[in-house]
Parts: structure tokens; sequence; C-alpha cells
């Protein structure tokens, strides 16, 4: 039973970063109606601002927290204005978008091999390494730490949807973009909104990873985890995607705790065909027949 709850626990930690990455993946979805597929290289970008806040700078963790989230929001907002809004401007189709993602996240992650290099980088220790134990079960400091953050996050990104102004002209947006301009929703600040907060949450989870594992360029790619997540919750759906994410996390610990490691990658992308073939729309999502 002990070794049981400990690959909860240990669900329960990864699956809320997986749901910070599909909360972001989610709120350009719900609007845009694309697969934002760069934001992988803004998680990427996030996790290298943390590592070098903290080797280079020497500033406090939580500050460097505040740096890498707030330069991912940055960065997140700056590619919406250079790549996707001439894109809206021209009505182009949703695979113009998709090419353009595609696009942006191959730079992003050869500009960093070409000015920073290909090298796995180690965050330095901030936490001590002996974990915590509750009888049998040891629970990690970093693993605490990212399941306070992601759940403060989410829960501050929740009250920001749901009590805020702009967070009813999200709402709205995603349900109708011509009924909300015919309401006087300025849609073109509901992207930006999005695309920085999206951002914001892809910093945020970028350093949690950086820390729990290592920084290298292609970390990013871990973002197909939270397209899984996100489908399998339902795509565009932002409670979907955090409850999607809390279950891959369970599923990918029990999958390496009772079965082995190698088959984790494995079972979640037979997940994926999975739900697309049974249940497109995912858990909550709506129908997805028009969207890319």
């Amino acid at each position: 039973m002990g070794y049981f709850l400990q690959q909860v626990i240990n669900g329960l930690s990864i699956g809320s970063v997986y749901a910070l990455m599909a909360v972001g993946y989610s709120l350009v979805y719900s609007i845009m109606n694309f697969s934002n597929f760069a934001h992988g290289g803004v998680i990427m970008i996030g996790s290298y601002m943390g590592y070098f806040c903290l080797t280079l700078l020497e500033v406090p963790f939580f500050i460097a927290f505040i740096i890498s989230a707030l330069g991912a929001g940055t960065l997140a907002l700056v590619m919406e204005r250079i790549v996707y809004s001439p894109l809206r401007k021209r009505n182009a189709p949703f695979l113009y978008f998709i090419i353009s993602a595609m696009g942006a996240s191959i730079f992003l992650e050869n500009i960093v091999i070409a000015t920073i290099g290909p090298t796995f980088r180690t965050y330095p220790s901030i936490f001590s390494t002996t974990p915590i134990m509750f009888g049998s079960i040891a629970l990690g400091r970093i693993d605490l730490l990212m399941f306070i953050i992601s759940a403060a996050s989410l829960l501050g990104l929740m009250y920001i949807i749901e009590k805020t102004k702009i967070g009813l002209e999200i709402r709205a947006t995603s349900y109708s973009i011509k009924g909300s301009t015919l309401m006087g929703v300025n849609v073109d600040k509901v992207i930006f909104i999005i695309f920085a907060l999206g951002g914001i949450l892809a910093g945020v989870a970028g350093m949690l990873f950086g820390m729990k594992y290592t920084v290298y360029p292609q970390i990013g790619n871990i973002t197909n985890k939270s397209f899984i997540a996100a489908v399998f919750g339902g795509l565009g759906s932002l409670p979907g995607a955090v409850i999607g994410s809390i279950l891959l996390g369970l599923i990918e610990t029990m999958t390496s705790g009772y079965l082995s490691s190698q088959y984790r990658d494995l079972i979640a992308f037979v997940l994926l065909i999975f739900v697309l073939i049974v249940k497109p729309t995912g858990l909550m999502g709506k129908s997805t027949e028009d969207k890319a």
C-alpha cells in the first residue's frame, strides 16, 4: 500500500506540471483554434532563463522564478505579434498557423543550440535532497514544490478566468469570436492576454522541469505530453486539460512503478490513439471537427 501511495504522490507532482503546460496550450487553442507547437520552445527558454538567473546573476530563487515567468510571457507575446498576428490580419487558413508554429519552434531550438550550445545543464542545488518522510512514504522537496507552485498558478489562472472582466471576455471569445466582436469585446486584446498567460505558465513549468531534471535545447519536446493531456481532457477545455494532465501523470508513474519506465512513453501515445478513436472530443471537450 505504501508503494502505491508513493506512486500516486509522484504522479500528482508530475501531472501538476503537465497541467501548467496543457492549460497554456489549451488557452491558445480555445481562441485561435490551432495547435501552438511553439509552446514547447517558450517552455525551453523559460527553463534557460531560470537556470542563468540562478547561476550567472545569482539572484534569489523566487526572483529567478518571476524573471523566468515574465521573460517567457514576453517571448510568447513577441511571437504572437511577429508570427501569428500578420496571419490573423490576412484571415489565413489554420494550416498556415500550424506551419508557422512549427517553424517558430525549430527556430527557438536552433538559436539556443547555436548560441548557448547543446550541452545538458543541471540546476544548482537549492533545497536539500533529503526527502520528507511520512511513515514509509518519501516526499521529495522538489516534488512538493512542483505541486504547490503548479496548484497556486492554476488557482490564480482560474480566478482570472472565472472572476474578472477579462476572464469573462476570454470565455465569451472562446465560445464565439464573431458574437464577442458584435458585443464589443476587443478580440485583439483577448488574444494578447491569452498568449501572455500561456507564456507565463510556460516559464513556470520550464523552470520546474529544469529543477527536476536538466536543461537542454530539446526540453520543449516535453510538450508532446501536454498535447496528449489536452487531447485526453478535451482540446480547448481548461478543466479538461488539468484533469487529463493529472490522469496522464498518474498513468505514467504507475506504468514506471509496476511495469517499466521504458513503457511510460509508449503507454502515453497508446492512450492518445485510443482517445482519438473512441472519444475524439476528450473527457470534457466540445466538437473539434472545425478545428486544426
